[in-house]
């Protein structure tokens, strides 16, 4: 180990992003007991999102998995990216309907994304990219701010919310593409939808949601 990163670990050592633990010596990413206590999903438990032939995630939104995805965006747990974005690659994998030709995002603001100092995410993307082999690209622009999702009550607040927000960037080659639309959470669907309807609207010929948890 090296003596910056060996003093990096003394100052702030690294945590599981889930139960919050601090990660033992060879562990990696997260500790050795949450990969069999977290809400993983099975095959079958697909979400239908109007616009995407599938909506896959490798986790359920409760519990750890909740507690990680807050301390990711709003923790500054940035480093949690590599490891989130390896489950979503390994299920994308495992569950993916078919080719695909290019990974994208569903983008924050630029007024959110310079509060946050990244979007969670493009990071997500460009870690399934890394994995998967496909090549990364950004395709859309949040046009408008809106109120964070989690905030803005039920399904159809949520709709309204982010209906007319995302749209295609000028220039972005989507003609015929099979897409995968990469978000962290899908709990209505609405953003997903959105950037989906942006993505086919300038000529996507298929658009699958992956996101790393869903709520049921």
């Amino acid at each position: 180990m090296r003596a910056g990163q060996w003093l990096l670990d003394l100052l702030y050592p690294r945590k599981c992003p889930f139960c919050g633990r601090v990660l033992e010596r060879g562990e990696t990413g997260w500790c050795a007991r949450c990969p069999e206590e977290l809400p993983w999903t099975e095959p079958g438990d697909g979400k239908t999102v109007e616009g995407c032939d599938a909506c896959l995630s490798p986790l359920w939104y409760r519990d750890g998995v909740r507690k990680g995805v807050r301390r990711y965006k709003f923790g500054g747990g940035k480093s949690h990216a590599a490891l989130f974005g390896q489950l979503m690659a390994q299920c994308l994998q495992d569950r993916g309907t078919g080719r695909a030709d290019l990974i994208t995002w569903a983008p924050l603001h630029p007024q959110r994304k310079r509060e946050r100092g990244y979007d969670q995410a493009e990071l997500l993307a460009r870690r399934v990219g890394e994995l998967s082999g496909l090549p990364v690209a950004g395709t859309l622009e949040k046009a408008r701010a809106t109120a964070v999702q989690s905030q803005a009550g039920e399904d159809g607040a949520r709709r309204d919310n982010v209906r007319g927000a995302y749209r295609a960037l000028p220039g972005a080659e989507l003609a015929g593409k099979r897409v995968v639309l990469v978000d962290d959470v899908a709990t209505s669907g609405a953003t997903l939808a959105e950037c989906a309807a942006a993505l086919q609207g300038a000529g996507a010929a298929a658009v699958t949601g992956l996101t790393f948890a869903r709520a049921r």
